[in-house]
């Protein structure tokens, strides 16, 4: 799959400090990374007894694989495979367009329901403690995401996006993030952009420490989580 194109770079001195701050300081992108592998690795191996229950429950309640894989756009509109839990029923893609007219994100880019009928019964249950997101660990530690970072989208959702919307493809995207801990899937599309924007403009190892920290109680609660 070909890498969707980032809007063309103007010269303006406005532009080069919004390119400084996207890419960040070394030191910041190392801790990072060192952060991801450390963090990825630990809980993919503490994580394996529920991974397996996981597995389990999802084969004996319904037909399909296991994990659910899906191409999303990355760091600078590359594309890469995304994991998750399957938690919706086997041809929940093709009955996705069937469904379109009950989109709850109102002439959005994005699709969000808050009562998919798609989604299986033990689907509701790990996509409320989005523990169906778990598999991405995979992804952070292959270096493909990071555990704070813009979301990923879908290809068609990023063919539709503007240059202001793209301004949130040029770092790699995360686990969770700014939106994610603001509302998550209650906020309409183009606040979640104006959040990413902003972390990226603010984006620190502290800022990071403290979207990690604001992720618990916001998994654990589950508000806009659908």
């Amino acid at each position: 799959m070909a890498s969707v194109a980032l809007a063309s770079p103007t010269t303006s001195s406005e532009q080069r400090e919004s390119v400084d701050m996207v890419f960040g300081s070394r030191a910041y992108l190392v801790a990072k990374r060192v952060t991801d592998v450390v963090v990825s690795a630990t809980l993919i191996v503490a994580l394996t007894p529920l991974f397996t229950l996981i597995a389990v429950l999802i084969k004996l309640t319904s037909t399909g694989p296991v994990i659910f894989a899906q191409w999303r756009i990355g760091k600078n509109g590359r594309p890469f495979r995304f994991y998750k839990f399957r938690s919706m029923v086997l041809d929940a893609e093709n009955r996705k367009t069937s469904l379109l007219s009950q989109n709850d994100h109102t002439n959005s880019v994005t699709f969000k329901m808050r009562r998919d009928p798609r989604i299986t019964w033990i689907g509701r249950i790990i996509r409320k403690g989005s523990i169906d997101e778990l598999p991405q660990l995979w992804n952070v530690l292959e270096g493909e995401m990071t555990l704070v970072g813009p979301r990923p989208a879908v290809p068609a959702e990023v063919a539709q996006y503007t240059d202001y919307h793209r301004a949130r493809l040029p770092v790699t995207p995360g686990l969770t993030c700014l939106w994610q801990v603001s509302g998550r899937g209650d906020l309409p599309f183009d606040r979640q952009v104006e959040l990413d924007i902003e972390y990226i403009r603010r984006r620190s190892y502290w800022f990071d420490l403290i979207l990690l920290a604001r992720t618990v109680p916001t998994v654990l609660t589950g508000r806009g989580a659908y």
